[in-house]
């Protein structure tokens, strides 16, 4: 993208200059106006065969000669640049570029996966089922062209830089996952991520107990270690089989598969503020139950009291069968 930008702001150049010298050299030698002499060097390097503004002395005649001879030459230049960029496919990536960044430019509230590897897959599949926007960071260009093939908005660049961050909308994005393999990378990402966006969740993966105290420090919401939870998985199918079995069919696939959903208390009619679960009426209006409160304070109760407050700035955590989640985002 830098070679397109260098050549085409390097033909524009030399055929600026062309006019500029051409100009300057009518105004010296033949003492023509600007606008004569403007006219005079455009219909010389165009070659469109008008007339002369006036007769030719001999030194005008060999300026002219000089100055059809470069603009000749500068023309054949900027005709076999654009032909290679056209054969190449050059110009098309150029403006493909420009589009995707346009389309960047105008997200809102949007999330930022670095890494398209194993998790970040799955991060962005859970994202699409939610009908959630985002934009992946990828570095590795095969990749990116996969994912340019479907359809996939994604940057191809080093995560870990301000520049390719900022140009996947770091701004106003309202989160970001860094999955990339390496911690040092997630961590540089995470610091670099949280200098540009003070506001934004920052979710994390970790390989080693020893990054996660670092990515918190460096500014991640949330660490997460795959080996780890996929032990703990295994782990606990040995010691309360039936339990995690039950919960493994619990879905939270996306806006028609789940059978769990989160209710921002802020986003209820403003009727329910500071009113209690019992007069929302969860039950008997969806069938769906509340199984768990984030209080403001990021504490989290499990099985709370129908008498618990509605406080703002809590999250209700609520359990159903999919027609009563469906029946419950209905309503709320």
């Amino acid at each position: 993208m830098r070679l397109l930008d260098s050549k085409i702001n390097k033909t524009l150049l030399l055929v600026g200059t062309t006019i500029v010298i051409g100009t300057f050299g009518y105004i010296l030698l033949s003492g023509y106006s600007v606008v004569d002499a403007l006219y005079m060097t455009i219909i010389t390097i165009t070659t469109v065969g008008f007339g002369e503004v006036k007769p030719f002395t001999p030194e005008e005649k060999i300026f002219t000669i000089f100055l059809i001879l470069l603009s000749i030459t500068i023309f054949g230049y900027a005709i076999s640049t654009f032909s290679e960029y056209l054969v190449s496919g050059k110009l098309f990536n150029h403006f493909k570029h420009k589009r995707i960044v346009k389309k960047i430019g105008d997200l809102q509230g949007h999330t930022i996966v670095c890494g398209f590897g194993r998790n970040g897959k799955q991060a962005i599949t859970k994202l699409k089922n939610y009908n959630q926007e985002f934009v992946v960071i990828e570095n590795d260009k095969e990749i990116a062209d996969v994912l340019e093939e479907h359809q996939i908005l994604n940057i191809q660049g080093d995560a870990t830089t301000d520049d390719v961050l900022i140009k996947a909308g770091i701004k106003n994005a309202a989160s970001l996952i860094s999955a990339l393999p390496k911690d040092a990378d997630n961590l540089f990402v995470v610091l670099t991520a949280r200098q540009l966006n003070k506001k934004f969740k920052i979710i994390s993966r970790a390989s080693k107990e020893s990054s996660y105290n670092k990515l918190k420090i460096a500014g991640a919401d949330n660490v997460i270690m795959p080996d780890k939870i996929g032990g703990n998985h295994m782990a606990s199918l040995v010691v309360t089989p039936d339990v995690i079995e039950f919960v493994d069919r619990l879905t939270v696939e996306g806006e028609t598969t789940a059978n769990l959903e989160e209710i921002a208390v802020d986003e209820l009619p403003a009727k329910f503020i500071n009113k209690t679960i019992l007069d929302l009426d969860l039950r008997k209006k969806t069938g769906c139950t509340v199984i768990g409160l984030r209080k403001p304070n990021k504490d989290y109760e499990i099985n709370p009291d129908a008498s618990t407050i509605l406080a703002q700035g809590s999250n209700l955590i609520v359990l159903g069968r999919k027609d009563q989640i469906k029946k419950l985002r209905e309503i709320f």
